[in-house]
């Protein structure tokens, strides 16, 4: 399940794959409600909408998990997986940058940026390794 020839990028595929998966992907999809609760998010007395667009993002961040697991035994076949990786995590750093200057997020949300920030500098390095 290994790379032989890019081990790095393949034990980033299923460590964050595994990680992302487990925090973000299935309760979202499955329970978004208490996963906002889990993330100190004040749940409003309307809630269809809030759980339609969490489970929106939980199946999506599943098919890129799906996607990611399958790629990691050669990496180097999928480059474009690791720039999506890398904007998704780009992205999600701004929009959690923005959420904490308008201080308009939980604290959970915000500690988020150390985790979305080196996920797409490292999805960006490994891109590049891959050639």
């Amino acid at each position: 399940m290994i790379s032989p020839t890019h081990p790095a990028a393949s034990w980033f595929l299923v460590l964050s794959g595994a990680g992302f998966l487990l925090a973000y992907g299935l309760p979202l999809a499955l329970f978004p409600l208490r996963w906002a609760r889990w993330f100190r998010w004040k749940v409003p007395a309307e809630t269809d909408l809030a759980v339609y667009l969490g489970r929106c993002v939980g199946v999506l961040a599943i098919a890129i998990i799906a996607v990611a697991f399958r790629a990691a035994p050669h990496p180097e076949r999928v480059p474009a997986l690791f720039d999506l990786i890398a904007w998704v995590g780009a992205l999600m750093t701004a929009l959690h940058v923005y959420g904490a200057v308008r201080r308009v997020q939980p604290w959970p949300e915000t500690a988020e940026i150390a985790l979305y920030a080196p996920l797409a500098l490292v999805a960006a390095w490994l891109r590049a390794g891959l050639g």
